[in-house]
């Protein structure tokens, strides 16, 4: 997935309020912030074959320390610790270490049987919805929405940037998203390395965009 992982981002905004999207941003594509770093280091692998499934030309070979089921729960506990350590905020610490998890659960769905338990056990598993594009865009579009629809709710800008920096977020990660499944395969792997990595920017936009939004409260002071 990955619209759909950004829509678990928005969502858990509801969970706790106070934290930046951009922690959540991290938190919901930190497999995928690791897995590139990974990859040029040679510790993992993957290739391009156009047709492995119809949403996606990548075919993943090796990604246990990024993508498996322990690991993942490893990486959210760090990250959910770093929280909580910074900020002192225990819910909000295990918000984002969930979110962290849900990534795996995700691509567990939408995989074809590529992902790994653990690192060193030889099951792969995954439910391959990327196998119908159909399928998939019905799928994550709704998360998606659902997500904008949640964030926009509990949130309102504070000034003029607060609202063209969350609506050009979205709509540029719809835009990416579109490219990525109807668009040409990548040329490298290194080209997709890279372009992995850009996800830090979109950390960084989240992050700037919630700071120039403001949580809805009622006037019983419950979030909206």
């Amino acid at each position: 997935m990955f619209i759909g992982h950004f829509a678990v981002a928005l969502a858990a905004k509801r969970a706790t309020p106070r934290t930046s999207l951009g922690w959540l941003f991290a938190a919901c594509q930190l497999s995928d912030l690791i897995w590139p770093v990974l990859l040029l280091a040679g510790v993992e692998s993957a290739h391009i074959e156009p047709g492995n499934t119809a949403a996606t030309p990548l075919a993943f070979d090796h990604y246990p320390w990024s993508h498996s089921l322990l690991m993942t729960l490893v990486w959210g506990i760090v990250l959910g610790g770093i929280y909580l350590g910074l900020r002192g905020d225990r819910r909000a610490a295990l918000v984002i270490a969930v979110v962290v998890v849900t990534h795996w659960v995700l691509d567990w769905i939408s995989h074809r049987p590529d992902l790994p338990l653990t690192p060193w056990s030889s099951g792969r598993v995954g439910l391959g919805l990327w196998n119908s594009i159909a399928a998939t865009v019905i799928v994550e579009g709704l998360l998606f929405a659902i997500g904008v629809w949640i964030y926009s709710r509990i949130t309102a800008p504070r000034d003029r940037t607060g609202r063209v920096a969350w609506v050009s977020l979205a709509l540029f990660l719809v835009l990416i998203y579109v490219a990525n499944i109807f668009g040409p395969p990548p040329k490298s792997m290194t080209a997709v390395a890279v372009s992995a990595l850009a996800i830090w920017l979109l950390v960084w936009w989240a992050a700037w965009a919630d700071a120039h939004r403001e949580v809805r409260v009622r006037a019983d002071g419950i979030v909206a």
